[in-house]
């Protein structure tokens, strides 16, 4: 057995992918290994959609995906994904061919390593058949125990070296928090008034605990952007913290004397740059990587650990059930004014272009509750964001660690692969689309039955309306987005007004067997509600 072989093989015992990659002659071997060994391939257009998709995967399976890469250009290609993935801590494994040492005259030949660490992702190398096993297992465990992306560079000699012995593999477990951590939090949420979670990435798999907890000392629930969904229907849930909030979410968690992240960063984002901090709030962290908690900001307490055994445990040490932040009053607040809807607007459609509220509000009424909503960055992402609902976490994809555009439509294939129970939904500004419209092909051809929104402003929305002076060039004459849809194997739709969204629900009760792009002529908004805390720091 060749190393190629050999990396594939133990990849696939580990139970990791699925793998996304365009394929070439350094990676051919290793794509084919992971094939026989039973992963599934999924080819995109771009290896940038490949390393999104597979990112997006991870994101709503929990798995640890794979990234097939040729060597230097191919690499390079993905590298906007691979850092999205690396800046989001995404257990994910790039298996990129690397141009041998011994010729460093190579036309692909680059720093592989250095081009991974610029961007956060951790570089690893198979040097060895005597290693590889173990070099192979050293990667798993360091995205899935570390929250890593790992670039593994598999030399083309290297990978076609013998000599491999297979040996059994296994994964070990994820460790507990300690006592006296969880003693100081449980006595920090004891005595706490008004506690409010905000549970983020790390968080997703616990709801059921982090929720048991915060019925027992009466705390209110919020999740970062990347968490949405997975307090869906909890009566005390605030949704989004951060720039998404509705005005009540925002107020309820800035009066909070205590905010407890579960694998939650509490960065700029999710604070509103400090913003939702009370001045006599106390902050607490539950994280797995150590290195994680008070990086963004000096908390009170911080726990390395799970956050399902860390709200377990603390939970066990409570004295007693409080009523904390919650009252019936309150309640009723929550349900009637917490999400953002129609009533927090008026209609400024015209005769020609839609307003994205109302577009946005309309979709969510038609569209099928059971949805994966993945969005791309742009002045247009908080609309559906903000008025698309989602039944829980895995309803909502959202890369924005790195803050490109372009990256939604990958976004949705590897969600809409992760979760195919579910209709997806890729939310999209007309830049995005632009840069991204290859993978249409790819949606057409694996048979995805997906929804495209593309809030079409013709322009780089977020520039035209944070900048003053010369906006000629963040603005772009008109395209007939359905007509390019339907030129890729797509349904086309040009939407201007709700009436024209008719046809949506033509859609969901046929075939669905052609994916439906839906071309929104959107009304300029003067800069969306988040939009001046997006560009903080610019």
């Amino acid at each position: 057995m060749i190393v190629a072989e050999a990396v594939g093989r133990v990849l696939a015992d580990l139970g990791v992918g699925p793998v996304f990659g365009v394929v070439g002659s350094g990676n051919f071997h290793v794509t084919n290994a992971l094939r026989d060994a039973g992963v599934p391939f999924y080819a995109t257009r771009h290896e940038g959609a490949a390393a999104t998709a597979a990112d997006a995967c991870a994101r709503m399976t929990g798995r640890i995906t794979l990234v097939s890469t040729h060597q230097g250009c191919g690499l390079t290609n993905a590298v906007t994904g691979i850092g999205e993935a690396a800046k989001s801590r995404t257990p994910m494994i790039v298996l990129t061919a690397e141009s041998p040492e011994s010729d460093p005259l190579n036309n692909f030949r680059i720093d592989q390593e250095a081009l991974a660490r610029s961007v956060g992702a951790v570089p690893m190398r198979i040097t060895d058949p005597t290693t590889v096993v173990v070099d192979t297992i050293r990667a798993v465990h360091t995205a899935r125990f570390e929250r890593r992306t790992i670039v593994l560079n598999l030399p083309v000699d290297v990978q076609a070296m013998t000599g491999v012995e297979l040996k059994s593999v296994a994964l070990k477990a994820y460790p507990r928090p300690t006592t006296p951590d969880v003693t100081e939090l449980t006595a920090l949420i004891g005595a706490a008034e008004r506690p409010v979670f905000i549970a983020g990435r790390g968080g997703r798999g616990a709801g059921a605990e982090i929720r048991a907890l915060a019925d027992a000392c009466g705390a209110l629930l919020a999740t970062s952007a990347v968490a949405h969904g997975l307090f869906h229907e909890d009566p005390w849930a605030l949704g989004i913290s951060g720039g998404f909030s509705s005005p009540l979410a925002a107020e309820l968690i800035r009066d909070a004397d205590l905010l407890v992240g579960w694998g939650c960063a509490l960065n700029r984002w999710t604070t509103r740059q400090g913003k939702l901090i009370g001045p006599s709030a106390r902050l607490a962290q539950v994280d797995l990587d150590e290195d994680a908690l008070g990086a963004h900001r000096p908390v009170d307490v911080g726990v390395v650990g799970d956050s399902a055994m860390t709200a377990r445990a603390v939970l066990a040490g409570l004295d007693g059930v409080k009523t904390g932040y919650r009252s019936p009053e309150l309640r009723e607040r929550i349900a009637s004014r917490a999400r953002w809807s129609a009533a927090d607007f008026a209609d400024e459609s015209t005769s020609e272009l839609i307003d994205p509220r109302t577009l946005s509000s309309e979709l969510d009424r038609t569209l099928p509750a059971e949805r994966i909503v993945s969005v791309d960055s742009g002045n247009f992402m908080g609309y559906p964001s903000a008025y698309l609902a989602v039944p829980d976490e895995f309803g909502f994809c959202f890369t924005q660690a790195f803050q490109s555009i372009g990256l939604g439509l990958a976004t949705a294939i590897g969600a809409a692969i992760a979760r195919p129970d579910r209709l997806p939904v890729a939310a999209l500004g007309d830049g995005g689309f632009h840069m991204a419209a290859g993978e249409l092909e790819t949606v057409a051809r694996l048979g995805l039955p997906m929804v495209v929104i593309v809030y079409n402003d013709a322009a780089y929305g977020a520039e035209v309306h944070h900048f003053t002076g010369d906006h000629a060039t963040v603005r772009f004459p008109p395209t007939d987005i359905a007509a390019i849809a339907r030129g890729f194997g797509c349904t086309g739709l040009t939407v201007r007004a709700a009436a024209d969204l008719k046809p949506v629900q033509d859609w969901l009760d046929g075939t669905r067997d052609t994916p439906l792009v839906i071309d929104a002529k959107i009304i300029e908004d003067g800069g969306s509600w988040w939009l001046a805390e997006a560009f903080h720091g610019h």
